[in-house]
């Protein structure tokens, strides 16, 4: 979920989710509240029960520590898919490594799409995404969808790539460059070069290539590793959200759809 939706957009936010229901084979609609919406629990359950999609994928404050218990004793059956947490910092803020002698790190437009998939199914292939806590949604789909998802983003704004003195490709990030900031979406270092600093040097190059003022970028709860190096570095937590699936009764395994009413 991008920066405007979870912290920005005024109001609530219900739409289908055209990528997923493809990919997954089930209906999904995604709803979302942003950190500035001010929308009332009541207008959430209203967008939900309007839904007739086998899933609704609700994104929420995770201030609003109530709505959970309200969401679980509705129709659908509540999975708590995951929590978010969005980091910022100022360009020109960041804690820069030394150069790296050989290495280079800009902004590339013109990345082979099968390298990318090759890359993305590297870095993240065991990441524990919100699709991981739904057993309607296969992993491998799963990571499908970041694959397809990094081939659309540089498709529409290329990627930082950063390449050693080989030109092998050693971390990859793609981005969203709004005029207020830019959003860092998917990055990630190729396992053979993790805990090198490698990660340092691909963030100060995105910071390069950033035509706004801001930094941005999240990730789950759960990936404290990646949060120590955006401390590092010199981002701040700005926000956190919560993932919700909403399942329409019956479809989960193992459960039986409800009994008609006696007529």
């Amino acid at each position: 979920m991008g920066w405007y939706d979870a912290l920005e957009a005024g109001e609530l936010a219900s739409s289908p989710s055209e990528y997923e229901s493809k990919r997954f084979g089930v209906s999904v609609d995604r709803v979302s509240v942003s950190a500035s919406a001010g929308t009332p629990l009541s207008e959430v359950l209203a967008a939900v029960d309007k839904s007739t999609a086998d899933v609704v994928v609700l994104r929420y404050p995770a201030r609003e520590v109530s709505w959970f218990a309200a969401l679980a004793s509705g129709p659908r059956k509540a999975l708590l898919a995951d929590s978010l947490v969005y980091w910022s910092l100022p360009v020109g803020k960041g804690h820069r490594p030394a150069p790296l002698a050989g290495f280079n790190a800009k902004l590339e437009t013109d990345i082979d799409d099968d390298l990318v998939d090759d890359l993305v199914g590297d870095i993240f292939g065991d990441y524990g995404n919100h699709y991981c806590a739904n057993p309607l949604f296969d992993r491998a789909l799963a990571l499908a969808g970041y694959q397809e998802w990094a081939r659309r983003s540089i498709a529409a704004d290329g990627a930082v790539v950063l390449r050693g003195p080989d030109r092998r490709v050693l971390a990859l990030a793609t981005v969203d460059r709004q005029a207020s900031w830019t959003e860092i979406e998917l990055a990630g270092v190729v396992p053979s070069e993790q805990g090198r600093g490698r990660y340092a040097h691909l963030l100060a190059a995105v910071e390069d290539a950033s035509t706004a003022r801001r930094l941005v970028i999240s990730t789950q709860g759960h990936n404290t590793g990646v949060q120590r190096a955006w401390a590092r570095y010199g981002f701040e937590p700005v926000h956190t959200l919560l993932t919700v699936h909403l399942v329409t009764p019956g479809l989960l395994p193992g459960e039986r759809f409800p009994a008609s009413p006696a007529r």
